[in-house]
């Protein structure tokens, strides 16, 4: 009975080895594939970088007329803002202090008015230009004196302006 058990157990171990050699081995999972790199971030939305420029032309004694010297200082402002998106022109006329108050506002207003006229002829769109007079109210020169005499006229010309200051952002 023995050799039969040793037989049987023999059958068994065999088989046991057998099976174990039928059952093939889980084959090992496939290497997952390398992780796609990110996309880079977009690039930043450029930014709107704020320009203002400005300029100040002179006018000659009780006149509203452009002259000549202040043309080129307008000219000069235009081309500052070639590569500018214009948001605004603000043009603020002034006048001495020679005339009534009346009198001497109508007058920084025609100034303001010129200088928009003028820089609407060079290709400025009205609608972006805003024009104020002050009258004699904001001077920037003191002179001595009440008779008008040449010099009187003479000191008081810084006093005779339109300042225009430009706004917008640099083009991308």
């Amino acid at each position: 009975m023995t050799s039969k058990l040793s037989t049987a157990l023999s059958t068994i171990v065999l088989l046991a080895f057998a099976g174990c050699a039928a059952t093939p081995e889980p084959a090992p999972e496939p290497p997952k594939p390398a992780p796609r790199p990110a996309a880079p971030p977009p690039p930043p939305a450029p930014k709107a970088e704020k320009v203002t420029t400005a300029s100040t032309v002179n006018f000659d004694f009780d006149r509203y007329a452009i002259r000549p010297d202040a043309m080129s200082k307008l000219d000069d402002l235009v081309g500052k803002l070639r590569n500018v998106n214009l948001e605004v022109i603000i043009a603020v006329g002034h006048a001495d202090r020679l005339g009534s108050d009346a009198y001497n506002m109508k007058l920084s207003v025609r100034r303001a008015d010129s200088v928009k006229a003028y820089l609407v002829s060079k290709g400025i769109a009205a609608s972006r230009i805003y024009t104020e007079g002050k009258g004699e109210r904001q001077p920037v020169k003191e002179c001595k004196g009440d008779k008008r005499t040449k010099e009187l006229i003479a000191c008081l010309e810084p006093n005779r302006r339109v300042e225009s200051e430009a706004v917008g952002s640099a083009q991308q």
